[in-house]
């Protein structure tokens, strides 16, 4: 914490369960109703699925924000619905800002990314051997302040950005400079105050003069000074599947350039917006930051300078999670599709943000959830059937039917009869291979889940079935 652990990304989630109407819709939205009704349907299944209290989004498409939508209670205790215009908190989502920061300040040649730590903060561990690019790609070796997905007792104390530098920065570093990728939020802490003795004023507002005023994002809040007001949502957690429940506030101090800033989906899409169209940096700054470090030994990290690099269903993306107690979040750009996702949720520890973003990018890319809806409904049947022991030959291939003899007819009903109807049914990847489509689907069935894999041919049927263990 203050972000979430990463992951692969599981695109073209089916949107199936049962689903909760919108809340408030975006004026004038220019994606088409198909879109519109698939990313309503989605977002309503994951919020009643997960138990999220709410969830709001802003979908970027051409360029331009084209949709922005809220679900679900803001505030439970007083049933107050989630509109767009309300702030949730970004977490880790704010790196990216205090990267840019950086940026901006090379490019004024006031430091140099390979420059030293120790130019700026020559009291903590190794400082000569470290340098700012290395701190901004999560390759420095410093410890982690906040690993954990809860707030400890400490944490609820105020601190400040020099208290969690002597804490952490001082520790001898988790491994040699450059040699590993670990996520660290003491990183940013360091960063965080670099910008501010380089730039000679609070990180807030280098960012505020730099980059949320030209950019006219007027709802930014620093959350790490308080506790957004009455009239935002309330953050939220769970234990196990028990009620949801108010999370603690963590004390003033220990988000600061890690995770401090809160705002509107629409907002961050705003942002998000400047970065497809190049306009807060110099296009070299913007390939630094979306240009996936290397290790000492040439192994890929995955991770830019406070952003996630890599493709996703063949989409060059830039990303990030985030998450502080109560609220969690995701921002995807495709700068080279002129698209992006915002999800923001009012529930810590939970992945309601990951879905649903999952979902909106799918649709995106896929047109609608027509296709994902008619593959999970065949895959489905087909399962009921080898419970029983049985399929309908015609929807498979002659290498498929190879495939299911007498036996391996006798042992899917065998294993999977005695769990019953599944409980849940998802689609969870789809992608081009060998001429085919290639699906993926997670089961779950009880306590018990499983994988199944299909290969589809461009006439339909089915070269691959496989069901196994998850």
């Amino acid at each position: 914490m203050p972000a979430l652990a990463r992951r692969p990304f599981l695109l073209l989630a089916a949107l199936v369960g049962t689903t909760l109407a919108p809340v408030t819709a975006s004026a004038q939205s220019t994606l088409p109703a198909a879109m519109q009704a698939a990313i309503d349907s989605g977002a309503g299944a994951v919020l009643a699925n997960t138990g999220a209290p709410s969830a709001s989004i802003a979908v970027v498409r051409g360029g331009k924000i084209v949709y922005a939508k809220a679900y679900g209670m803001a505030r439970i205790d007083r049933a107050t619905p989630a509109t767009p215009a309300m702030r949730y908190s970004i977490g880790s989502n704010s790196k990216q800002f205090t990267a840019t920061a950086v940026l901006l300040l090379a490019e004024q040649h006031k430091l140099s990314l390979d420059d030293k730590v120790s130019r700026w903060l020559p009291q903590l561990t190794r400082a000569n051997d470290v340098t700012l690019r290395q701190v901004l790609s999560m390759t420095s070796g410093y410890q982690d302040f906040w690993p954990q997905d809860y707030v400890m007792p400490p944490m609820l104390q105020a601190t400040t950005a020099e208290q969690i530098i002597n804490s952490w920065a001082k520790k001898p570093l988790d491994f040699e400079p450059g040699t590993k990728w670990q996520y660290s939020n003491t990183n940013f802490v360091i960063a965080g105050m670099i910008v501010e003795r380089v730039a000679g004023m609070p990180l807030v507002d280098f960012l505020q003069r730099n980059i949320f005023t030209p950019l006219r994002m007027s709802s930014v809040f620093i959350s790490d000074s308080s506790a957004l007001p009455s009239s935002d949502p309330e953050r939220y957690m769970r234990y196990a599947r028990g009620p949801v429940r108010v999370a603690p506030k963590e004390g003033r101090g220990w988000m600061f350039a890690a995770g401090e800033l809160a705002m509107t989906p629409s907002d961050l899409a705003r942002w998000d917006i400047s970065v497809i169209d190049q306009k807060i940096l110099k296009p070299a700054s913007y390939r630094a930051q979306q240009t996936e470090v290397l290790l000492t030994n040439g192994v890929g990290t995955g991770y830019g300078l406070g952003v996630d690099v890599g493709t996703v269903n063949g989409h060059r993306a830039v990303y990030h999670t985030g998450e502080v107690s109560g609220f969690t979040s995701e921002n995807l750009i495709f700068p080279d599709d002129s698209v992006a996702v915002v999800v923001l949720t009012n529930l810590d520890a939970a992945d309601a943000y990951r879905q649903i973003a999952n979902r909106i990018t799918a649709i995106l890319f896929g047109g609608t959830d027509v296709a994902a809806d008619k593959a999970v409904a065949q895959a489905r049947t087909i399962f009921a059937g080898l419970q029983r022991g049985t399929i309908d030959r015609s929807l498979f291939t002659s290498n498929a039917n190879a495939y299911f003899s007498d036996q391996a007819l006798a042992d899917f009903k065998s294993s999977l009869a005695p769990y019953g109807k599944p409980k849940s049914f998802t689609q969870t990847n789809q992608y081009l291979r060998g001429g085919m489509t290639f699906r993926s689907f997670a089961i779950e069935l009880g306590t018990k889940r499983l994988t199944l894999t299909t290969f589809t041919m461009p006439d339909g049927k089915l070269e691959q079935y496989i069901v196994s263990s998850e």
